[in-house]
């Protein structure tokens, strides 16, 4: 009896921290995720009907496109409209070592109908291989011969938009899943209801007097295009997202190439939410309303909150309330949200409807990355300006990235692909999710099985493709 009762003392007072310390500190945590969770789903149906009804109006009545044709009228003896009645055009190539696009994109820039006094191209090249650099000097030189007004500086790098090589992996057509609802949903009913988005850096046309009017580029965070918009929609100028034009780009086909683009892309908006929030607060150009879109939407539930929440409630407190028995989380937070958040994203992606669970355990695993970046970025951290461009990698996808997991790995290449905070928080979920298939009650252990998989799969490299060899 004595031993007995002893051994059930340890028992006892686990519980009792349990019920004490442990389940109070995360039942509070649950209902923060809760809350969290219901001005993400608010936002995402906002947003969703915003960009319907954008879309609605531009096919009854061509909403937004406020501009009248310089093509010569009916009559074939009027002249065609001179040179001079073309606005002047800088078109602007960003380039990093992209031997293998570079002579596509400066080939479409240089290919462009316009009068020839009336554009300027510049090749803006950063590389660092100077291979790759002279390969580009000697195209836009071959260009200037034929009288195109084509210059060669050296710049910063930008992002890209359209998809070209969506189809290479898995891992990219899940990008192009997010990429689609971004750009179908965020961009078009931002401009719809508030004449503002995110520049994404890339396929925009900008006035000069806009750019100059703003402050200029600044480089004060990684996400210099954004901070441009944001500036210029402050100083009141609108903006137009024409979602029927296409222009190609490249996603990047590799794990630690797209886990280096969202550290960037994330931190950078969350550093600038932290040095613009106070700027947006005192700006006297702009309504109420359009100040509460960019604090409240634009920055704080997409670029702070969306981040946070799906790694802190998806990955921590549902697997560790598996664990502690009196806590229960509301089946409309557990369930009804998120499948309301897949659902809306589901019907801007028809084609990729059977994608969805895979795309909802990548992002789950993505955010544990995004978390960390976007508190790097508002607490303005070591890491907050970390840029790692992203490589493009051109037509070797096609040769190079057809099968890369059924082809043989160097001992170094096996290293490299293995991710350890990826494997820990997979073992911390076969934990929550073992224990709750043996002991709990909550019947959670489907959803943390699957992904403790995820991460396993990330953590060891089986996802995307290999870095192909130069």
């Amino acid at each position: 009896m004595a031993s007995s009762s002893s051994s059930s003392l340890p028992a006892a007072w686990a519980a009792a921290v349990r019920a004490g310390a442990v389940a109070p500190a995360l039942r509070a945590a649950v209902w923060a995720c809760l809350a969290m969770s219901a001005m993400l789903v608010a936002e995402a149906a906002w947003m969703g009907l915003a960009s319907l009804a954008a879309a609605a109006a531009r096919r009854l009545r061509g909403y937004g496109y406020r501009w009248e044709p310089m093509a010569a009228p009916p009559d074939v003896e009027a002249p065609a409209p001179a040179p001079a009645d073309f606005p002047m055009v800088l078109v602007q190539i960003p380039m990093y070592n992209e031997k293998e696009v570079y002579k596509l994109s400066i080939g479409a820039a240089c290919a462009l109908t316009w009068p020839p006094d009336r554009i300027i191209i510049q090749v803006l090249d950063d590389s660092t291989d100077p291979f790759v650099k002279e390969l580009v000097e000697l195209e836009c030189k071959e260009w200037a011969s034929k009288k195109i007004n084509i210059k060669m500086f050296l710049t910063w790098p930008l992002p890209g938009d359209f998809a070209v090589n969506y189809n290479v992996c898995l891992m990219t057509r899940i990008q192009k899943m997010s990429l689609d609802y971004h750009f179908k949903v965020e961009q078009e009913s931002g401009s719809f209801m508030h004449a503002f988005f995110g520049f994404n850096g890339t396929a925009g046309v900008w006035r000069v007097s806009a750019i100059n009017q703003s402050g200029g580029w600044k480089d004060r965070t990684t996400v210099e295009d954004m901070d441009l918009a944001v500036r210029a929609s402050l100083k009141g100028w609108e903006f137009l997202y024409v979602g029927d034009i296409r222009v190609k780009s490249e996603l990047p086909s590799t794990f630690q190439a797209y886990r280096h683009q969202q550290h960037r892309w994330t931190c950078g908006a969350a550093n600038l939410f932290r040095k613009m929030a106070w700027e947006i607060i005192t700006n006297k150009e702009v309504s109420m309303w359009k100040k509460h879109h960019l604090l409240y939407s634009f920055f704080f539930v997409r670029r702070a909150i969306a981040p946070i929440l799906t790694f802190l409630f998806y990955c921590i407190v549902i697997p560790l309330s598996a664990m502690v028995p009196e806590v229960t989380i509301p089946v409309w937070g557990l369930v009804y949200i998120p499948t309301a958040i897949t659902i809306m994203n589901a019907i801007r992606n028809p084609g990729s409807v059977h994608l969805m669970p895979f795309w909802i355990l990548f992002e789950n695993v993505m955010a544990m990355h995004r978390m960390r970046a976007a508190l790097s970025g508002l607490l303005e951290t070591a890491r907050a300006n970390d840029w790692v461009v992203t490589e493009k990698v051109g037509d070797q996808v096609k040769d190079e990235l057809d099968v890369p997991l059924l082809e043989p790995l160097k001992p170094t290449e096996c290293a490299e692909r293995i991710y350890i905070p990826e494997l820990l928080l997979a073992l911390y979920l076969l934990i929550c999710a073992s224990y709750d298939f043996v002991l709990g009650n909550h019947k959670y252990y489907i959803y943390i099985y699957l992904q403790a998989v995820a991460f396993t799969v990330m953590g060891f490299g089986f996802v995307g493709t290999r870095t192909p060899c130069s």
